[in-house]
């Protein structure tokens, strides 16, 4: 089983918009996924929302046991604690959780992520 989250602007499952930013998105949505079958999806509020500092939202979703973080857009530093903790990040997308979910399970996104400037 792997365990993608999402950043995401609504509380919507997956049909929740994709957020630009992992550590600024009001909500994070936690899909595992068994081969291409999803097998569960939970919303939890960002508890770092309002305020954060650098590796604390990275530590929380390790603390959760994510495997893939997939956001618009993360900061160079953000990409390097994941990277440290075994976290694959990818960034970059843009949509619906559910659309995005689809394309990550077909190998169709870019597994390289770039920060945003």
């Amino acid at each position: 089983m792997v365990r993608v989250v999402f950043a995401s602007e609504e509380d919507n499952g997956l049909e929740s918009k994709i957020s630009y930013h992992f550590g600024r998105c009001p909500y994070y949505i936690f899909v595992d996924v068994r081969g291409e079958v999803v097998e569960s999806v939970k919303v939890e509020a960002n508890p770092f929302f309002n305020a954060h500092q650098p590796g604390m939202v990275p530590k929380f979703l390790a603390e959760k046991r994510a495997d893939v973080v997939i956001s618009g857009g993360m900061g160079p530093r953000a990409l390097q604690f994941f990277r440290e903790m075994g976290i694959k990040p990818i960034t970059g997308v843009s949509g619906k959780v559910g659309d995005i979910l689809k394309k990550y399970l077909k190998g169709e996104l870019e597994e390289e992520a770039e920060p945003c400037r």
